[in-house]
């Protein structure tokens, strides 16, 4: 009895003097590198109890995690980057916590958030270093005359965002990438357009950022690429997608919506990222410029898929609806190709072919060009060049005609002595130059 006694008293004495573990581990860090800011993701086993502090001379961010151990060999994590020089431990103030010391390349400013587990990525915390010059103001300059028709070329997800991931682990970034370059090398050899990516590489840009980057780089029209998922492998096909206010009207669309919703989470902190300017609410424009811009996606989508559905299975065969932040800017004319389901078995093995890829890049770039060919906008290379003679088919009026070439119907009724608005099949019209 008395000897089970002294085992008891002895065990809870070594309990009491046990080493107290850290409760948390870094499991991984990643350097994600973009054109205006960089990004480091630490990995982390439970939520993470963190401060922060910068050092000058040299510039350093000093990150405390606190009972927390490392597990991860940062040796040449920055090795391509240039905003940072070195991610080193140092002394912490404790024996369960670490110190994290990011050695920077100068001064950036700074946005730590952490983020909860979310599609295939746990507890982690965010580190985004931003360029002071990052910020640039948006003039509204004159574009010039026989100017380059510009297509803004978004790879959907990218970076921190894998997008949907295929049953042996590719990721749709990868996908959406291989294909958005693949259409700019089609785009830029076409005499009169000219193509620009929203992401070159792989890095994460949340969704209102991509629409800010194509304004500034002033695309006359956006189209995002991505790849399709599913809660099951039975849907296939490509579909294409406009904005729409509404309600989802579909569960296709819901799916899709919250997918993006999703992205955020993953990617970008959604909500817990305090924005710290309202550009994007400076240049919307008028109700009549959103109208005229929906316009023109619609009849963007019908072309292109008129031209996807030569080479591949089309799920919808009208353009869709949804609610999504990359195609809301209301001034640029947007349209979101879904080209096919990467949770499908036969639509996975098509997009991963480079000869499908080229023929989806193909037919997305022929719709688009037909309609540009068109409906040119106004100053563009494409607009000079245009027919100056149109003969009337069924179903169009003089005001139709009008309409296609940016003409008055009364500078049509006077370039071809027209004394009513009445044509018949088969006139031939001339289209008035306008200056």
């Amino acid at each position: 009895m008395f000897r089970s006694q002294i085992k008891i008293i002895t065990l809870l004495l070594g309990l009491l003097t046990a080493p107290v573990f850290a409760k948390s581990t870094i499991d991984g860090v990643r350097v994600w590198p973009s054109p205006d800011y960089t990004r480091v993701v630490f990995d982390l086993s439970n939520t993470p109890d963190y401060s922060y502090f910068f050092l000058k001379n040299p510039e350093r961010l000093v990150i405390d995690f606190k009972g927390t151990k490392n597990q991860v060999n940062l040796d040449n994590l920055a090795a391509n980057d240039t905003r940072i020089k070195l991610i080193r431990t140092s002394s912490a103030k404790d024996k369960q916590s670490t110190r994290i010391v990011i050695e920077l390349n100068g001064g950036f400013e700074d946005k730590i958030f952490p983020l909860k587990p979310a599609g295939p990525y746990g507890n982690r915390l965010v580190v985004d270093l931003f360029d002071d010059e990052r910020k640039q103001v948006i003039v509204n300059k004159p574009k010039a005359n026989n100017r380059d028709i510009i297509i803004g070329i978004d790879a959907g997800h990218g970076g921190e965002d894998p997008g949907s991931i295929s049953k042996s682990g590719t990721y749709e970034k990868k996908i959406t990438l291989q294909i958005a370059n693949r259409l700019k090398k089609i785009i830029d050899k076409e005499p009169g357009m000219k193509a620009v990516m929203i992401r070159s590489g792989d890095y994460y840009i949340h969704v209102n950022r991509r629409t800010e980057i194509a304004r500034q780089k002033e695309v006359d029209f956006l189209v995002s690429i991505h790849a399709d998922a599913f809660h099951s492998s039975q849907p296939r096909g490509a579909s294409v997608w406009i904005v729409n206010d509404r309600r989802a009207d579909s569960e296709l669309s819901r799916w899709l919506v919250n997918r993006e919703k999703n992205s955020e989470l993953l990617g970008g902190g959604g909500e817990l990222i305090k924005k710290t300017n309202d550009e994007n609410l400076a240049v919307f424009l008028a109700d009549l410029t959103k109208d005229k811009s929906l316009e023109i996606s619609d009849m963007m989508a019908r072309n292109v898929i008129s031209e996807m559905r030569k080479i591949t299975r089309m799920h919808k065969t009208q353009p869709q609806n949804a609610s999504l932040a990359v195609l809301r800017a209301s001034d640029i004319p947007s349209m979101l190709v879904e080209t096919g389901f990467i949770s499908n078995p036969y639509d996975f093995k098509n997009l991963t072919s480079p000869t499908h890829q080229g023929k989806l890049a193909s037919a997305i770039f022929t719709g688009m060009k037909r309609y540009f060919h068109q409906y040119p906008p106004e100053g563009s290379l494409l607009a000079s060049m245009r027919p100056t003679k149109h003969k009337i088919r069924a179903g169009e009026s003089l005001s139709v005609v009008a309409q296609r070439y940016k003409v008055s119907v009364s500078q049509l009724k006077v370039a071809n002595n027209l004394k009513s608005d009445v044509v018949r099949i088969g006139q031939t019209l001339t289209i008035p130059r306008i200056n």
